[in-house]
């Protein structure tokens, strides 16, 4: 009977909480001549598999079962009592100190003293709060080990690791309060770091942020270095995202040599190569995006096709994402018809190259200007003037293809791989509120990041010479685009709006996130220029479908869209006031000046026009904000899980799944799942009518000033006319951007983790 001591024990207490009978499991395991870990083991497979609809608390028996073994393991490895389920925490920080796997940061900013103060705080009663997905998630990925693979670390103590990193510089006379604080938000599963911080913090290697964006330069020397700098960032865990939209066209000009360019698809080809050969960490291949214009002549010769599975293959990029970067006047072509109803509309693509050669726009500076360079504002429509100029110019060589045809390419390649996102150029360019960096009319966002979400100012990074010194050195100089980062946490609707929690919640967790900003080592210089310049943060959520089950709403209904209104701009307010408090202890962000968060337009173009929010306006106005960009809704697949939610913004895959791992298979269900809720959730993502998530994500978009990874769930047999009207209602409502088309015909896609945050 020794033997089955603990696992008895584990099993009897979370039965008796969760009023399940694990006796059937204790008989067995009486039965069976295992050793005391043989028999925690088989009581976990025996827990795992009484998960069902009518008994899901089983998964947390199993994550108590599992737990038990963490806190073994961690025991053994440290040398220390395991019956006390944590040991010593400044004894864990100087050991992996030693080990190198913590930065000597630690224990250079936090004395004993206070690592033992911070140790008190540490509550192991929130690992109850674990789901079985959620703790094996966070275990098997995220808690520390040494580099044979064995573990140190301990749930709560990663969140307070996580929370003395991220506040390791702030003023020590309340430096503490502010980690506690952190650390309350964390261990409550109130939110979620994005996973390059939810791994990397406080440890010897690795950086924080999770996505970056580039823009290649139309030179031989843009296209090899943006390689070299895509490579550096995947190698750390970051996700990428390329515009390409400046490299000349296939069979355009080099240097005055006719039909000399290959195009964009060798390079791309190149790019896929980087994502495949340069790992993430040695975990999983690179993971990249590459955006094109639909007015590129590249769009119809291979762009759209990269990704399927007919044609050349010597033309083809399976292991990349593909993005097309829309305008409106696009979008209003597929609607114009003749008087039979059939689609007129006729759309022109031209060589970038070619545009800037014959065209002669120019900026204040003298440099040539493209048809990407512009964007419609509402009132006047800057790109479509330059479009029918370039149209109306007969010595401009283009292509022209009925606006229909290039969209059913783009529907046809969407079902097959799910991709490509669309990216609503315009729209994006009307909501920045840094728009005053390019000028009026003038585009500033050319395309968004890997998971779609992100919406920052770009600008391609240019070599200015290349010497040689005299001690024989070579000397390249570079000027620095704007290279975005984006630095991602998520709040738990679910936890956090239940607990009443937002407006404590969301000042801590803007302060988190402001501070990556500074801790961070990006090894691309002009990203970590970037980065300091806007201090861009993206503050998400997740646990939307969760959260209404939880209140009762149907995701089919007016009251789910207008609680989505009510609830994010709850949220962007917050989030402005926190970035704005933050201005005033710390300053403002340095292109603050001449913003529409300064002259308050941005509040101006999303009609907040209440008492707080007019108050709010003018705080922004005279103590600046700390934050050029700050809200963003990531996908959060992974964390979602850890946080025991649904991922996103996203309906629920299904109530009742099989999930693989390692050595076993188990069910998991919907979060809180029972009689009530089941009611809110049966319809889950294929069954539901997109255009509601459509209206939803439209009303919610309206307080990003950032964008939402946003999926279209479809069934594998959709009528093409049906996904058009999807799209063409997805730019009605003002959505900024699409994610991927998930059609029930597709394998599980593959998706970058850095952004599930």
């Amino acid at each position: 009977m020794d033997r089955f001591l603990w696992s008895q024990r584990v099993l009897e207490e979370a039965c008796s909480e969760y009023g399940l009978d694990g006796s059937e499991i204790q008989k067995k395991l009486l039965k069976l001549d295992l050793s005391e870990d043989e028999a925690g083991q088989q009581a976990l497979v025996n827990s795992l598999n009484r998960i069902a609809l009518d008994e899901p608390d089983w998964t947390f028996v199993a994550a108590r079962l599992y737990l038990e073994q963490l806190y073994k393991e961690a025991a053994v490895n440290r040398n220390c009592n395991d019956t006390k389920k944590y040991g010593d925490f400044f004894q864990l920080i100087s050991l992996l100190t030693e080990m190198k796997i913590y930065s000597p940061d630690l224990l250079a900013n936090y004395t004993k003293e206070e690592i033992d103060e911070l140790s008190r705080t540490i509550n192991p009663e929130r690992d109850k709060l674990f789901t079985y997905i959620g703790i094996f998630l966070f275990g098997d990925r995220y808690l520390a080990r040494d580099y044979e693979r064995s573990l140190f670390e301990l749930p709560q103590e990663r969140f307070m690791i996580i929370a003395m990193t991220l506040m390791i510089y702030e003023d020590r006379v309340k430096r503490l309060e502010l980690v506690k604080e952190a650390y309350w938000a964390m261990s409550h599963l109130y939110m979620t770091v994005a996973t390059p911080t939810l791994s990397n913090a406080g440890k010897n290697f690795g950086q924080l942020s999770s996505c970056f964006i580039d823009t290649v330069d139309d030179s031989l020397d843009g296209i090899y270095l943006n390689n070299w700098d895509i490579a550096r960032l995947s190698k750390d865990g970051g996700g990428i995202g390329i515009y390409f939209g400046k490299v000349r066209a296939l069979g355009s000009d080099i240097k005055g040599f006719k039909g000399m360019s290959s195009g964009v698809v060798p390079w791309i080809r190149l790019v896929n190569d980087t994502a495949v050969s340069v790992d993430q960490l040695g975990q999983r291949q690179g993971a990249i995006a590459i955006y094109l214009d639909i007015f590129h002549k590249d769009i119809m010769n291979g762009f759209l096709d990269l990704k399927t599975n007919n044609g050349d293959e010597r033309r083809k990029a399976h292991d990349i994402f593909t993005g097309v970067a829309i305008p409106d006047l696009f979008m209003q072509k597929l609607v114009e018809t003749d008087e039979h109803g059939r689609s007129i509309g006729e759309w022109h693509t031209f060589c970038p190259h070619q545009v800037k050669q014959l065209m002669g726009w120019r900026d204040q500076n003298g440099r040539p200007l493209g048809l990407e360079d512009f964007y419609d504002e509402l009132d006047k429509k800057y790109f479509t003037e330059k479009y029918e100029e370039a149209v109306s110019n007969p010595l401009l060589p283009r292509k022209t293809y009925r606006a229909m045809d290039i969209m059913a390419r783009i529907m046809v390649a969407q079902l097959e791989t799910g991709t490509p996102y669309m990216f609503y150029r315009d729209e994006v360019n009307r909501q920045n509120p840094n728009k005053h960096l390019a000028g009026e009319g003038r585009t500033s966002i050319y395309c968004s990041n890997l998971c779609t979400e992100i919406a920052q100012n770009m600008s391609p990074t240019t070599i200015v010479s290349e010497t040689l010194t005299d001690d024989g050195d070579i000397v390249i100089v570079r000027r620095p685009g704007d290279f975005v980062v984006c630095n991602l946490s998520s709040i738990n609707l679910a936890k956090a709006v239940p607990a009443e929690v937002l407006e404590r919640l969301i000042p801590i967790q803007a302060r988190m996130l402001d501070n990556v900003i500074d801790l961070n080592k990006i090894p691309v210089a002009q990203a970590q220029q970037t980065n300091k310049k806007f201090r861009a943060v993206g503050l998400g959520t997740f646990g939307w479908h969760h959260l209404l089950a939880l209140k009762g709403i149907h995701w089919e209904s007016d009251q789910a869209t207008d609680y989505a209104d009510k609830l994010y701009e709850e949220i962007a307010f917050y989030t402005i006031q926190a970035s704005m408090e933050l201005a005033k202890e710390k300053g403002s962000y340095s292109q603050f000046t001449g913003s529409e968060w300064e002259t308050g337009r941005y509040f101006e173009r999303r009609g907040y026009a209440s008492g707080r929010w007019q108050e709010l306006k003018e705080q922004v106005r005279k103590h600046g904000i700390r934050n050029g960009w700050l809200m963003a809704v990531a996908p959060n697949s992974s964390t979602a899980k850890i946080g025991g939610s649904t991922d996103g913004i996203d309906p629920l895959y299904s109530v009742e799944y099989a999930e693989e791992k390692k050595n076993f298979k188990f069910k998991v269900t919907a979060p809180d799942l029972n009689h009530i809720t089941y009611n809110f959730y049966r319809r889950a993502r294929h069954e539901l009518d997109q255009v509601w998530s459509i209206r939803q994500n439209a009303r919610r978009q309206r307080h990003i000033d950032q964008s939402i990874s946003f999926n279209l769930y479809v069934r594998h047999d959709i009528k093409a006319k049906e996904l058009l009207n999807l799209h063409i209602e997805a730019w009605k409502q003002g959505l900024k951007t699409t994610y991927y088309v998930r059609s029930t015909s597709q394998e599980e896609i593959r998706e970058c983790e850095a952004c599930h945050s």
